[in-house]
């Protein structure tokens, strides 16, 4: 029987909340306030709402109110507010690029989004520059055929059942060696494929006749097109089952199976290893992280005994599919269409937006490195270096004290503390464009050379030492990002904007927004996936059994908590999936409020707009997580994204904190507090 928390007895809409208690500290502005607030607008929120009975609405219900979801997408949120000033920023250098001289890195950035901009060019053109690709795919007869098509489409960039890629060693990070990758269904989760219930059945129905309608817009007699999706869902639904789904993959120690290249071979014996290195254009790597090697063993049984007439029929969907959003309008509506099952947009995003975002996608740190130095401060990182030294100072004194660890643990522990590397704003340097031509031309020509060279790179990497300065992100993302194989945060400089950072904002409002973000990615190091790995990256079970037992009990806690919430409609969230993510909420929110009170030493507290400088740092904690959401986004995101809902972004953790219970004057039995018994407290 599931018991429910008071939580769930939320005020959801303004009426129905009363007006807060004086003891909560929201009293009238003056001028002088206001220039010191700037950071948290009142207008935002909902103060008719009370803060200890639902927070999400207290401090965000006025902006979600006002902001509606434009049609073109499947949220509207304060990320994207942000997505949209940088995208305007890369638009701004992409035009001024295309004037650039020829040769340069800007030039090939330029001439990339230009070919994009053509559309009159990409419309008279339609599918065909996809034709000769379908039609040499439409000719495999023969079975032995099959590994040089799939090393040839791989090494263009096109996905195929299984991806081969360079990766540093989990066991020994020093090392980059080739590892591979299950990559066989076009549906979000393999449950799409595999569950009975009726949506689940309609939606497979649907894919049939999305795949069939695409065969058909690129040449295909209907007849012919019908009955390739139809082999193409029968061969992506015997690739689903044995695949891992998600929440499996959330444990790294399950996917480390290193074979040497003689056991891969073993181990997928009807597939030609020799004809798919030749087509890839690749040496055969001297061992391989393979993992799913369950996966492989099917993807192997398939190529011995699917007709050839189905492998030709996935792998020409998977050509098409890959780059309909590149084609002509007839071809890329129709994949848009498909998409809003999943999106609920109503509207495609306009072509210039589109183009912006497929340039940064091909060619992400050339573009990043241009945006970095436009828009990214010194006082901008000198505030960031200064919060997460102090991030740092609070985990290693709550590591220290944390009585449920033992000495061992703690001690590697603190050794993972202090090895902790950040990095911010954007890289020192990025790779070397010389080799990649960009010639004035047809768009998918451009999306060919961008493709063949980012796989070449990431290829050329097998047998060498990893490359320990290399980012993992790119500066136009508006999101930090933490890489437990080299103990390192990442914090972009497109994430220096309000809501997340304003220069002129007080120390409240930057530790509640960018200093708990920070935080989270932090915290990352020691979630359930992060902890597994030591100080220098490696993955390696440093826990004493009993810390771990004590580590679980902990954390299975949470997963009971977030079960308990309602994603959309009926459908809850995972806790188990989203597991990482709600202790790295948790943790970077405790670690921020405490390195908000080692700022403020010393220091005036004042009183701005009513609020104290807690209260101020739980309602920007708050907003960062404003959001207005499709529901059928949410039923995805339910199913695939190891993040919670925005709403429970912010009421789960803060539920669990004494410290948000004492700043609002929150008492027991309250919606916004947990009972001792049930509160979650890890770091």
């Amino acid at each position: 029987m599931r018991v429910f928390h008071p939580l769930f007895v939320l005020c959801l809409a303004a009426a129905a909340c009363a007006t807060l208690a004086s003891a909560q500290g929201v009293g009238s502005s003056t001028a002088a306030s206001r220039v010191a607030g700037r950071g948290i607008d009142p207008a935002n929120m909902d103060t008719t709402c009370k803060a200890c009975q639902d927070f999400y609405r207290y401090a965000n219900g006025g902006w979600l109110d006002r902001n509606p979801i434009p049609p073109d997408r499947s949220a509207w949120s304060a990320y994207d507010e942000v997505g949209d000033r940088t995208t305007a920023t890369l638009h701004a250098i992409l035009r001024e690029a295309a004037q650039a001289a020829p040769g340069t890195l800007e030039a090939k950035l330029g001439t990339f989004f230009s070919a994009c901009m053509d559309s009159a060019r990409t419309d008279a053109e339609g599918a065909g520059p996809i034709a000769g690709e379908l039609q040499r795919l439409t000719g495999i007869r023969d079975r032995g055929a099959l590994a040089a098509e799939l090393g040839r489409l791989a090494r263009q960039g096109t996905s195929v059942p299984f991806e081969l890629y360079s990766t540093p060693d989990d066991r020994d990070v020093s090392r980059t060696v080739a590892g591979m990758w299950q990559d066989g269904i076009s549906l979000p989760t393999r449950e799409y494929y595999l569950r009975d219930d009726s949506a689940s059945r309609a939606m497979r129905d649907a894919f049939r006749r999305h795949v069939a309608r695409m065969f058909v817009l690129a040449g295909a007699a209907e007849p012919a097109a019908e009955a390739d999706a139809a082999r193409v869902l029968e061969l992506e639904t015997a690739l689903a089952r044995a695949s891992m789904a998600p929440v499996e993959m959330r444990d790294p120690a399950a996917l480390y199976h290193k074979l040497s290249f003689a056991e891969v071979q073993r181990l997928t014996p009807h597939l030609d290893w020799a004809e798919y290195l030749r087509a890839a254009g690749i040496s055969a790597p001297a061992e391989v992280i393979v993992a799913q090697p369950n996966f492989m063993r099917e993807v192997d049984r398939l190529l011995a005994e699917a007709p050839t007439e189905q492998w030709s029929a996935l792998l020409r969907w998977r050509a098409l599919n890959d780059v309909a959003a590149y084609l002509g309008s007839a071809l890329s509506d129709a994949d848009f269409r498909f998409g809003t099952l999943f999106s609920g947009a109503a509207a495609r995003a306009p072509r210039w937006r589109r183009c912006v975002g497929s340039t940064s996608s091909a060619l992400g740190p050339a573009l990043g490195r241009l945006y970095g130095e436009r828009v990214f401060t010194p006082a901008a990182r000198a505030r960031a270096q200064e919060m997460i030294d102090n991030l740092r100072a609070v985990l290693r004194e709550r590591v220290a004290g944390l009585e449920w660890m033992g000495p061992a643990t703690r001690a590697e522990a603190l050794r993972k503390v202090e090895g902790f590397q950040a990095r911010l704003g954007y890289p020192d340097r990025i790779p070397d464009y010389a080799p990649l031509e960009i010639r004035p031309g047809t768009f998918m020509s451009a999306v060919r050379a961008a493709r063949a060279f980012a796989v070449a790179r990431n290829w050329a990497r097998i047998g060498k030492p990893t490359d320990a300065t290399e980012w993992n992100t790119v500066p136009q993302r508006v999101s930090g990002s933490y890489d437990a194989q080299r103990n390192t945060l990442t914090y972009p400089a497109a994430k220096f904007q309000p809501p997340f950072f304003d220069p002129e904002a007080d120390d409240a409002v930057n530790y509640g927004a960018l200093g708990s973000t920070i935080g989270h990615e932090i915290s990352h190091g020691l979630d359930d996936e992060g902890r597994q790995y030591d100080a220098a990256g490696n993955l390696r079970d440093w826990w004493t059994p009993e810390d771990a037992a004590r580590f679980k009990t902990r954390t299975d806690l949470m997963v009971a908590q977030y079960d308990g919430f309602v994603a959309v409609d009926t459908v809850h969230v995972n806790g188990r999936l989203t597991l990482g993510e709600n202790l790295a909420d948790l943790g970077g929110v405790t670690l921020s409020y405490y390195a908000l009170q080692r700022s403020l030493r010393g220091k005036p507290r004042p009183l701005i707009d009513g609020l104290t400088p807690e209260q101020r740092f739980f309602i920007s904690w708050a907003q960062n997580w404003r959001a207005n959401t499709r529901d059928a986004y949410a039923r995805t995101a339910a199913r695939t994204d190891p993040h919670a809902p925005p709403r429970w972004r912010v009421i789960g953790p803060l539920s669990n904190l004494p410290e948000f219970a004492r700043a609002f004057a929150c008492h027991p039995g309250d919606p916004m507090v947990r009972s001792d018994s049930v509160r979650v407290e890890v770091w």
